[in-house]
């Protein structure tokens, strides 16, 4: 899932749009998006719209619920049951997951860290179910209240590292911020080439024209997959000599870099480059 597209619950128009789009994902937005006067026939809209669609599909869907402790949350998830992911905006505690996930029940989890408790406490929130299955960064909550510079690399760098550490503690993956300034391409590129670097799996997008690019930045390369394929090879020919660490191309391989080609190997697969 390299994007996720987000598209207001209350413009249902833009619903199959969407999932003819380039997005790996689409997420309806049932929470910000939508006014309070809004959140009823929105959520109508969206359960209407996920009733509709057909069991075998390839794109995935991604509903965001209104938080844990609005009125809206339990109708939310009511009419949405049933679509791969229920994104779970401000998470900031294991409490929190487990109050969501008596609601939520079989519905995986994408929990979104939004507040400085949330970062605090972010290893915590993904290992509280086997349900949550990735963090998502989310800087507008986060930063701007704060007054944090949301376009300085250099602070979006300590935020992006902080939740990939945490999320690689609890064994998940970790998702990154949507870009907010739709203008500027160059800024989210740069951005989605330093949440890659750090392992993250994706980043979301708001608007179609960010996805081609977010897709070009996590799309694996000739020359990543090409290398992935050397190493992996290396590996079986170093386990048939009993080996556990060895060298290739100059440089020191074990398991992990061997982890690290299986992954890119794997993707490369799912976006049918192998």
């Amino acid at each position: 899932m390299r994007t996720k597209l987000f598209v207001p619950g209350s413009r249902p128009e833009w619903f199959g749009k969407a999932m003819a789009g380039e997005a790996d994902a689409v997420s309806i937005d049932l929470q910000d998006a939508v006014d309070e006067s809004r959140k009823a026939e929105a959520r109508a809209a969206a359960g209407e719209f996920l009733r509709s669609l057909p069991k075998a599909r390839t794109k995935g869907i991604i509903v965001r619920v209104n938080a844990l402790d609005t009125r809206h949350f339990e109708a939310d998830v009511e009419a949405i049951s049933g679509p791969g992911l229920d994104n779970l905006p401000k998470v900031e505690s294991a409490e929190d997951v487990r109050r969501a996930t008596a609601v939520t029940r079989d519905i995986p989890l994408l929990a979104n860290i939004e507040t400085p408790k949330g970062l605090r406490l972010a290893a915590e929130v993904a290992a509280a179910h086997p349900k949550v299955v990735g963090l998502q960064l989310g800087f507008g909550d986060l930063l701007e209240p704060l007054g944090i510079d949301r376009y300085n690399p250099a602070i979006v760098l300590q935020f992006q590292l902080a939740l990939r550490l945490a999320a690689g503690e609890a064994g998940v993956f970790a998702y990154d911020s949507a870009y907010a300034d739709v203008a500027d391409l160059d800024g989210l590129r740069r951005e989605a080439e330093g949440a890659r670097k750090l392992g993250y799996l994706g980043k979301s997008a708001i608007h179609p024209r960010q996805v081609p690019v977010i897709n070009a930045v996590f799309r694996p390369s000739e020359e990543e997959i090409a290398q992935a394929l050397k190493v992996v090879k290396s590996a079986r020919e170093a386990k048939g000599r009993g080996v556990g660490a060895w060298t290739f191309d100059g440089k020191m391989v074990d398991a992990p870099f061997v982890v690290r080609a299986e992954n890119t190997l794997a993707l490369a697969k799912r976006l049918g480059l192998l």
